[in-house]
């Protein structure tokens, strides 16, 4: 089973990036699993979403404590607090920033790609400069990133399960999948 965390703040689309992201898997013949978890302060706050892929039934009905792989689409989450808790040692964190990392702690047990998810969502018109949506973006990365999944199956969850300008969000999505910035492998 792989098991994903994805942390964000309420408004960027990290429980609609962890449904797009299970469907694309379910597109590739996955069983799967997504489901939030925030309090009654939504926009702005800390939201953390989770996603399960497997090959056969998925019994677990708990919050994802050791996930394989990360997600984050607020990099301010990174310095303020430890995303990394109970993440497997080689996993995956795909961030959304424009910022360096080079020099941060965290690479040393974990495999790290980031990419402007804010600047292409902003480029498709999806959200505001204030609050971007960067829920496309952000899946089509982290297909880019550990290539689980294709980006086959990516745009046609996103035309699926996106509800709104769907053609921009597919770019939006597309773009980030050959997009994404290696800071290790």
């Amino acid at each position: 089973m792989i098991e994903i965390r994805t942390h964000g703040r309420g408004g960027q689309g990290a429980v609609i990036a962890s449904e797009i992201l299970a469907e694309a898997f379910f597109r590739e013949k996955k069983f799967v699993q997504a489901f939030p978890a925030f309090g009654v302060e939504r926009r702005g706050a800390p939201v953390v979403s989770f996603t399960r892929v497997s090959d056969g039934e998925i019994r677990e009905r708990c919050e994802i404590y050791e996930p394989d792989h990360l997600i984050v689409l607020d990099p301010v989450l990174l310095d303020t607090v430890n995303i990394t808790v109970g993440l497997k040692e080689g996993g995956w964190i795909v961030i959304n920033t424009n910022r360096d990392l080079q020099d941060s702690e965290m690479l040393g047990k974990f495999r790290v790609a980031t990419v402007d998810a804010n600047t292409i969502a902003l480029k498709y018109g999806l959200g505001s400069r204030s609050a971007p949506i960067v829920n496309t973006a952000i899946v089509g990365a982290f297909a880019g990133a550990t290539k689980l999944i294709g980006l086959k199956a990516v745009l046609e969850a996103v035309e699926e399960f996106v509800p709104m300008r769907k053609e921009n969000n597919r770019k939006a999505a597309e773009e980030a999948f050959h997009g994404v910035n290696f800071i290790s492998k």
